[in-house]
């Protein structure tokens, strides 16, 4: 135990299950904002609100209107979500948890905290692309941090091999979900066809191209991590190797109606896709934390 944990009194201390429980119910609230977050994108409601915090400069709620309503509530469903990343740090002091953990839960807060001014800075900017994206990666980076700290059981950590595929599982998500992001960027999706809320970005069909490769290389990696679960009988790492198969294989299916509705696909179709992609990373995070600190 640290100094610090050892300088706060007893009856103030937290258990680890309590501290776990906040950190996934933190996890799960990173990754409502990635889905509110994406509504707005989805339905040009990026500028329902032009003022920020409150929806115009007299006015802190938005008057009555779809597009207001969704910006507006994206915010709210962001600020509790800083409420709820400021608890979980505050907890890591009061818990006994490693000094790692403490470091990663204050990093958790202060990237969900940047999303503020990041988000600001994107409605001055009249939703610049390249904003846009780095508002969704800096999420996705948050929701990572979040999972480390959540995921780590107390068991030794499995075979140099598995770490190594774990690493490789870790660059292979990241690559696919950054060019499912250009993809989307690139799309005419709704939201997102050209209008005076969301410029496209780049090129549809070069990006899908891209995208499909990257899912082919996570999906050739998840192969290996699962063949080595299975063969050295790591009955958890297999188990998670199950849930993020099924998670995959839900992600595809909707993926491949999203191309083939291209041009006409309902917005709430697309926000499953990116809900399903962001799930698909906090699981795969958590199954690489596993492999180095499996539960025991």
């Amino acid at each position: 135990m640290s100094t610090a944990a050892g300088a706060i009194p007893r009856r103030f201390e937290l258990s680890s299950t309590t501290f776990r429980r906040l950190a996934w119910f933190t996890v799960g609230m990173l990754v409502l904002i990635v889905a509110t977050g994406a509504t707005v994108r989805l339905t040009g409601s990026g500028l329902g609100c032009e003022h920020w915090p409150g929806c115009t400069p007299s006015e802190f709620l938005p008057a009555q209107g779809f597009h207001s309503d969704i910006e507006f509530g994206n915010r709210v469903v962001a600020a509790a979500t800083v409420v709820s990343t400021l608890l979980l740090a505050i907890a890591s002091l009061l818990a006994r948890v490693p000094r790692w953990t403490r470091v990663l839960a204050w990093a958790t807060f202060v990237g969900t905290l940047a999303q503020a001014p990041l988000g600001a800075i994107t409605i001055h900017y009249d939703l610049n692309p390249y904003l846009v994206i780095s508002h969704l990666l800096l999420s996705l980076l948050v929701l990572g941090l979040g999972v480390v700290v959540a995921a780590p059981g107390a068991g030794a950590a499995l075979g140099v091999t598995a770490q190594r595929l774990a690493l490789l599982l870790l660059a292979a998500v990241t690559f696919l979900v950054v060019t499912g992001t250009l993809a989307t960027a690139a799309g005419k999706f709704p939201g997102s066809s050209g209008d005076k809320y969301v410029q496209r970005l780049g090129t549809f069909e070069p990006s899908v191209a891209l995208h499909v490769k990257a899912v082919a290389i996570f999906g050739l990696v998840f192969l290996a991590v699962a063949y080595w679960a299975w063969r050295h009988r790591a009955r958890g790492l297999l188990r998670g190797c199950v849930g993020l198969l099924a998670i995959l294989l839900g992600q595809m299916a909707v993926g491949e109606s999203q191309y083939r509705m291209y041009g006409t696909i309902p917005w709430w179709v697309v926000l499953l896709h990116v809900t399903l992609a962001a799930t698909l990373f906090a699981w795969t995070v958590g199954l690489a934390v596993r492999v180095w600190r499996p539960a025991a």
